[in-house]
């Protein structure tokens, strides 16, 4: 009776040792299957033309009377207003934003210590905002008529700069296309690395979508940080998009 139970035992324990084989074998058969992958990117560039253009142009009068200089300022507005409606800028594009006064006598850092300088800087903002940016193109390599009609267009502590700033806004209506356009240059990418490795490729395994730039069309630099929008530049009518997706793929 000891003798055919320890039989069943040694019996039980083999058995049991090729299950666990068998169980080993197939673990790792799947961790050098799970653990085989590589990494690809896809790449997706649009050229686009900007749909909204931005023009400020900041007015600068300068006078010891500061009546004389609020009627200098509004004959200059006035020249501003009939220069741009002359030439196809309607009023519904038109904006006057907020009036400035500068007193040098009341400037803690200097008034009064040079008696030659004007008393009263006097600023003024006409921004122009249109969809027609051929147009505004074209009228802002016209300012010269402004100069000779005595207008002053000043840029001093103006953090947006002097010109047009051209912008694109309808980034969303091409961002499917694009997305899918760089989803498949990294399964080409992916495709072409097994076939030179002689390998099959698998499943997807992880996928992450980049930043999209939108740069003026000539400019070398880009935004490399992760995220959803990265907007830089806007001199130029026209605009690159990119947009550089990253997968992962297992490999067989």
């Amino acid at each position: 009776m000891d003798k055919k139970n320890g039989t069943l035992f040694a019996i039980a324990i083999f058995f049991g040792l090729i299950v666990s084989a068998f169980i080993l074998g197939k673990s790792l058969e799947r961790f050098r299957n799970e653990d085989r992958a590589i990494s690809v990117r896809g790449l997706s560039e649009r050229e686009v033309k900007a749909d909204l253009a931005v023009w400020s142009l900041k007015l600068s009068a300068a006078s010891n009377d500061l009546s004389e200089g609020s009627k200098l300022i509004d004959s200059a507005k006035s020249k501003v207003i009939m220069f741009l409606t002359k030439n196809g800028i309607t009023s519904d594009e038109i904006i006057q934003k907020t009036l400035q006064v500068s007193d040098r006598k009341a400037n803690e850092y200097g008034g009064g210590s040079t008696p030659a300088t004007l008393r009263y800087i006097i600023t003024k903002t006409i921004q122009v905002r249109s969809k027609d940016v051929d147009n505004v193109q074209k009228v802002s390599g016209m300012t010269d008529e402004l100069l000779r009609a005595g207008v002053v267009i000043s840029s001093t502590n103006d953090w947006q700069g002097a010109g047009v700033r051209f912008v694109f806004t309808k980034l969303n209506d091409i961002k499917p296309e694009m997305l899918a356009e760089a989803t498949r240059n990294a399964k080409d990418a992916a495709l072409e690395f097994a076939k030179e490795s002689n390998t099959t490729l698998g499943k997807m395994r992880k996928a992450s979508q980049g930043l999209f730039t939108v740069v003026d069309r000539d400019e070398v630099s880009a935004a490399q940080s992760e995220g959803g929008y990265y907007a830089s530049g806007t001199n130029d009518l026209f605009k690159k998009v990119r947009v550089v997706i990253s997968v992962d793929y297992s490999i067989e």
